[in-house]
């Protein structure tokens, strides 16, 4: 292991936990292969901005040849995480991981500066506490349905807020009616029904209960019981992507000890950023002697749920759905998880569905977390692009798997006056099982696609 050295001026790594690891650096070749699946180096051209670039910096970074200045610290940030360089690479350079642990090393080691000092602040007294989350929802909702909203917006008052308020405000998503309630017993499933687990996660219950409420409806279709478990928290993604591995590591011990005390098969996660992490919590927590074993087996049954349907007979009873619609690939689904063919099976088999592929689809569409947030300017350029690859498929619908970038699209055709919506994948399955239930003779006159690639091995 390498040495620790603790100063005041300089950061230095430490093997494991928290620093990136020598060995995951040394994979890096420089061949350049990552250069034009970056977005960030597409966009400007500039190699500080670059996979290989960051590596060179947090590289210097680690042996302490450099300090955390804020004009380092900028070339991290301006980094989506989107992890597209993983896939392009030829030498299996686990970059996420690098990112993941240069600021979790900067932050350790007391050198970041106030900005990550007061957005870990803020993410820390809200995503871990669900009863926060419901009050600052409820108070959302009244902001948008009282009236208030449309004032301020329709008066200009916002404008006048510092801070990049008036940025953020944009972005607000719509709080429904009534959060997401975890399902209770299904008299449909009989004694023998295999149980299954759903991730919640800290915002989806009152932004998308809709999304969780189809995921529930077609497991249960295919005859799985479905728990949610209420003592369930928040995945901790930001708080890795943030360097605060601390408290990621202490949500990552309550999401294991919860679910595995529920005795589930399988975990089902309808949220590609929190899946990619879940995923990982055998790496977050490898050095935790008492966790270590059962957090590689809770990442074991970690599934997407396209992932976990496109292994069920999923084409049975799907009914038409007469629309053109194109798909975007989450990043943490495609280049973090590896998933891409399963979200195109499941729509391809929905009779009537026209899946129209938009270029670059798994080019990051600027939300990656708190993103579109904290980098205002390069978050709308990329979401300008992804509009323009939208807009050329002609399709009335954006599909995609995962909460933020589904806010983000919603921006996107908001700010550009585009009619369309947004939609998850599996809504649109649920859709179709129950266009096939109002019209039994649709799904039997329909014929789904078949011959669908599969999910590469």
């Amino acid at each position: 292991m390498a040495e620790t050295t603790t100063t005041t001026t300089r950061v230095t790594a430490r093997a494991g936990v928290d620093g990136p690891r020598p060995e995951d650096i040394s994979r890096c070749v420089h061949c350049g292969f990552c250069l034009n699946y970056c977005p960030t180096y597409v966009a400007l051209g500039l190699e500080t901005e670059s996979p290989r670039g960051r590596i060179h910096l947090i590289d210097a970074l680690s042996q302490g040849s450099i300090e955390p200045r804020r004009a380092v610290l900028e070339h991290l940030d301006l980094c989506l995480q989107c992890r597209a360089c993983e896939t392009a690479c030829p030498s299996g350079v686990r970059f996420g991981r690098i990112m993941e642990g240069a600021r979790a090393q900067v932050v350790a080691a007391g050198r970041h500066p106030l900005s990550w000092r007061l957005r870990s602040a803020v993410l820390r007294w809200t995503l871990p506490h669900p009863r926060r989350l419901r009050v600052l929802a409820r108070l959302l909702r009244f902001y948008q349905r009282s009236g208030l909203q449309s004032l301020a917006r329709r008066t200009r008052l916002l404008r006048l807020l510092p801070f990049g308020l008036h940025h953020m405000e944009q972005f607000l998503p719509p709080v429904a009616g009534r959060a997401f309630v975890a399902p209770g017993a299904n008299p449909d499933a009989g004694e023998g029904a295999r149980r299954v687990g759903l991730l919640t996660g800290c915002m989806m219950p009152f932004l998308f209960p809709h999304t969780h409420e189809a995921t529930v409806r077609v497991l249960e279709r295919h005859g799985y019981r479905v728990v949610a478990p209420q003592e369930q928290v928040c995945c901790g993604a930001l708080f890795v992507h943030g360097g605060d591995r601390r408290t990621a590591r202490r949500l990552a011990r309550r999401n294991i000890d919860v679910f595995l005390a529920a005795g589930v098969e399988a975990i089902i996660v309808n949220a590609a950023g929190c899946g990619s992490t879940l995923k990982e919590y055998g790496d977050l927590l490898a050095d935790d002697a008492e966790y270590a074993e059962r957090a590689a087996h809770f990442s074991s049954l970690v599934k997407d749920v396209t992932e976990f349907l496109v292994e069920l007979p999923f084409q049975e009873g799907l009914g038409p759905l007469e629309r053109r619609v194109t798909y975007q690939d989450s990043c943490h689904l495609a280049h973090a998880q590896r998933i891409t063919a399963a979200p195109r099976r499941l729509l391809k088999a929905i009779p009537g569905l026209d899946l129209v592929e938009m270029e670059n689809a798994d080019r990051c569409c600027g939300s990656a977390g708190i993103y579109n947030l904290t980098q205002r300017e390069m978050s709308q350029r990329l979401l300008a692009e992804k509009m323009r690859a939208v807009a050329a498929t002609g399709a009335s619908a954006v599909v995609t798997a995962n909460p933020g970038c589904m806010l983000q699209l919603e921006v996107g055709l908001r700010l550009q006056g585009t009619q369309g919506t947004v939609a998850h994948v599996i809504e649109l399955l649920d859709e179709a099982y129950a266009a096939a239930e109002a019209r039994p003779w649709a799904a039997e006159d329909a014929s789904p696609a078949t011959g669908a690639e599969k999910e590469p091995g």
